[in-house]
């Protein structure tokens, strides 16, 4: 039997996750955002945030990396 893996784009974010293998799951406990908030960021390249959720995502992830900025990962 055939499975077919569609490949799923990510977008700078979701980059950003996979390579210091931070859950989705995570990062939305962490920062109180909605899951489907998460996901859309982390997998749609048309979606952009609000300032407010910038600033959520921004906070967390500067755990694992201190010089991350919105510019690495949404167009300004």
């Amino acid at each position: 039997m055939w499975r077919f893996r569609w490949k799923q784009t990510r977008t700078p974010l979701g980059k950003f996750l996979d390579k210091h293998r931070i859950e989705q799951e995570w990062l939305t406990r962490k920062s109180g955002l909605g899951r489907n908030t998460i996901a859309d960021l982390a997998n749609n390249p048309d979606r952009s945030p609000t300032r407010k959720t910038m600033q959520k995502i921004l906070q967390v992830l500067r755990e694992f990396d201190s010089g991350v900025k919105a510019d690495d990962f949404w167009d300004m």
